[in-house]
């Protein structure tokens, strides 16, 4: 049997245990929050004055601040492009409705909130083009991502998993220095969007930790082979209005790690932490190829730590249009 058979043999072997994985990792569409709850509602008849107040104190934000926030909404507003590409994984079957495919259209929906919480946000905030940033968002779905993972469910689970973690650490971060700025309701925002993210994490976590139960040496290689070729962003061909692809990213990157919200350190304790979470060291009876994959991989965090230890992030002077004011 081909490895593509194996891997469609496998992903109908754990379709079994879907609807437990939503039932565990994702909240009821009538329990969960609503960007409503956070933001002014404008059926008050105080919707006039807490916008004001929100304004207020986001006027005592910095600009590199206000790159990442938008960087971070626009990435969760590629929402889209996530879905798609996760339709098309061998084994998710959207045109039979399959588990698989019933667990994407679940993860959507709760995903689908982050960007509305945050595009409204930034709308009311007054401190930014929001043209400029609906143009980056319409190229950046335009454009799409190339993640290195093809259809290979094993590939993209890690993928997933590795990236909804780095989400909840970026949107944790920038709670926490929105709170020590004293904009208390807008890191109450950016805390419940990490808490999802990090639910959302555990689940796709969990789907690795079921594959490597029962094909652990091809699970292993995908493990490596995304290690190797390192994780990229989803947003990485970020651009602005009139650029090329991948022009905004680098200078988003930069402002991400000038404001300790996602640095090349945490890159590498996320490694860490999958490499435990799936106790890759104590896997039995793999083949001699993935043996060495896993030695590789027990062995990647140290020396990616000391490489990030000698990086530093770049004077930058770059200046987005996004956070100029709009003509009026």
């Amino acid at each position: 049997m081909s490895i593509k058979n194996i891997r469609l043999e496998v992903m109908r072997f754990l379709e079994k245990n879907v609807d437990t994985f939503i039932e565990q990792y994702l909240v009821p569409i009538e329990k969960i929050w609503q960007p409503t709850d956070y933001l002014p509602n404008s059926q008050k008849e105080t919707f006039f004055e807490d916008v004001k107040e929100l304004r207020e104190l986001a006027k005592e934000l910095p600009y590199d601040f206000w790159v990442v926030l938008v960087g971070d909404t626009i990435t969760e507003e590629a929402l889209p492009t996530y879905e798609s590409w996760l339709m098309e994984v061998e084994g998710v079957d959207n045109m039979e409705r399959n588990g698989w495919s019933r667990w994407v259209r679940h993860w959507t929906s709760e995903e689908n909130r982050h960007g509305d919480l945050l595009n409204k946000y930034l709308y009311l905030s007054g401190r930014v083009n929001m043209r400029e940033i609906e143009i980056t968002t319409q190229h950046l779905i335009s454009d799409g991502f190339d993640i290195g993972t093809g259809r290979d469910p094993y590939k993209n689970f890690v993928y997933t998993s590795f990236q909804e973690l780095a989400t909840f650490i970026s949107h944790s971060r920038v709670a926490e220095l929105a709170k020590k700025i004293g904009d208390d309701k807008l890191s109450r925002m950016c805390k419940r969007i990490a808490s999802d993210e990090m639910r959302h994490h555990y689940a796709y976590s969990e789907f690795v930790k079921n594959i490597f139960e029962v094909d652990p040496s091809e699970m292993m290689l995908a493990f490596q082979y995304m290690m190797k070729q390192k994780v990229v962003m989803p947003a990485h061909f970020l651009r602005e209005s009139g650029q090329k692809i991948s022009s905004a990213f680098e200078h988003f990157s930069n402002a991400a790690q000038r404001m300790g919200v996602y640095t090349a350190s945490d890159y590498v304790d996320i490694m860490q932490k999958l490499i435990d979470k799936w106790q890759i060291d104590k896997l039995s009876g793999l083949t001699d190829e993935a043996e060495r994959a896993r030695d590789f991989l027990m062995k990647l965090p140290s020396r990616m730590a000391k490489i990030s230890e000698r990086l530093t992030v770049p004077v930058d002077s770059y200046t987005f249009k996004w956070v100029q004011p709009a003509v009026k």
